[in-house]
């Protein structure tokens, strides 16, 4: 028999490091959790056997990022993905505190340190803030992590630009048209704000909260179509901040919703609300979670298809042939903030943000989705698309899945004890 569970009144969203003011803070009163302690700690369980057997596969140097054709395939610390394994790591070491994976995280750290001098790159915020800034939240050596993270948000930061006011993403390369990029800003960027506003916490630099606030604020006007899907990409001119063209690099077409990209705003709006307390934001992710949840697209087991438009592709398009492969990344991504949202929220819309998230979990936690022991090479979840356009990492395991299927069951596994979902 399933046990069901519930949070009562007692739980509520704290104050203090999170940041956010009394106004929104919220009760989830009396919303009903339909998985039970078992089934997360299982899951959890399976995904530390795969990381520990992940772990023992590997070199030295390498810096996961996904397994193909029985090869391991890494990036480097360079490549955005670097700080998802470490990060996936410590959230099991959270969850197991088997000694053996802090010394592994803590070695993949070591080598990704050199990262925060990079300033070629907007993704600093996955890249350090998922690995050293969890490093710091579990162990608290602030003498260790606090100067990687000042300084890597430092780096983040000389991307910004006042006149379109945000944080440009790439430097280089051209659009589908054939065109070079001006000054693009995708939405994958607004996953990378948190490690602003939290280095500015941790500083007292107010800077980097406000090129946060800027980013997310010209983000949700100039990515956000009426339905409240998102743009991929929306090229800027960086002299005067207008809008040179919305465009696409990972999606099925310029005008479609990228699945990604639709989670990647979800979650970094809802954080953003966490962060800053301004509703305008809370009312965003909402309107996103609309969008996705009710899309009539989205498959009933609620892992996506890669572009949750896919269905308008026509059979000459150079995509046909692939659009009808999922996407669990973009569940995963999407379970983890979904739990967040619903402590912002009230009464049966709290409780069906729980409950959606449950049922992408219940799927990713089953065949085909994950791994088996030994399989995958040690990945915890198969079935996940990089980028169809640059046929990359097609139809295979994801670091970045991992990390956030497991953040995800974390973060269940905190509500069935009573906790803040959010740590910090």
């Amino acid at each position: 028999m399933k046990i069901q569970h519930y949070i009562t009144g007692a739980l509520i969203i704290g104050l203090g490091m999170q940041g956010i003011s009394c106004s929104s803070q919220r009760n989830l009163g009396t919303v009903k959790l339909g998985l039970d302690k078992e089934f997360v700690h299982s899951n959890l369980a399976d995904a530390h056997k795969q990381i520990a057997y992940l772990a023992a596969s590997i070199n030295e140097s390498d810096m996961p990022t996904t397994y193909k054709d029985g090869k391991y395939v890494n990036w480097g610390s360079s490549w955005w993905c670097s700080g998802f394994y470490p990060g996936t790591v410590l959230y099991l070491y959270e969850y197991t505190k088997d000694e053996k994976l802090l010394t592994e995280a803590k070695r993949k750290l070591k080598q990704l340190e050199k990262e925060k001098n990079n300033k070629g790159t907007h993704d600093l915020g996955f890249m350090l803030y998922c690995s050293f800034g969890n490093a710091l939240r579990l162990t608290g050596d602030s003498a260790a992590y606090k100067e990687i993270l000042s300084t890597g948000a430092a780096s983040l930061a000389t991307r910004f630009h006042e006149a379109p006011k945000t944080i440009r993403s790439w430097d280089g390369g051209k659009n589908w048209d054939g065109q070079p990029w001006t000054y693009p800003v995708i939405i994958d960027n607004m996953m990378n704000l948190e490690f602003l506003t939290e280095v500015s916490k941790m500083t007292g630099d107010k800077r980097y909260r406000d090129i946060a606030v800027q980013h997310a604020n010209t983000t949700m006007i100039n990515h956000y179509r009426k339905d409240y899907s998102s743009y991929h990409v929306v090229d800027y001119n960086p002299k005067d901040g207008s809008i040179i063209s919305r465009k696409t690099a990972q999606g099925a077409f310029d005008e479609s919703a990228w699945a990604r990209g639709q989670s990647w705003g979800l979650y970094g709006y809802t954080m953003m609300y966490r962060e800053t307390g301004d509703k305008k934001y809370l009312e965003q992710a909402r309107h996103i979670a609309q969008f996705y949840l009710n899309h009539p697209n989205l498959p009933k087991d609620l892992i996506p298809y890669w572009d949750m438009d896919q269905n308008k592709l026509t059979p000459d398009s150079k995509y046909y042939s692939q659009k009808d492969l999922r996407d669990v990344s973009t569940a995963s991504v999407t379970a983890s903030a979904l739990l967040e949202l619903a402590q912002y929220t009230t009464g049966s819309e709290s409780q069906l943000y729980i409950s959606k998230a449950e049922q992408m979990l219940r799927s990713l936690s089953s065949k085909p989705y994950k791994a088996d022991y030994k399989e995958a090479g040690g990945y915890v979840l198969k079935h996940s698309v990089g980028s169809i356009p640059h046929k990359t990492e097609v139809d295979v395991p994801l670091t970045y899945a991992d990390y956030y299927y497991v953040e995800a069951l974390v973060r269940y596994d905190r509500l069935l004890r009573g906790e803040k979902v959010i740590k910090q």
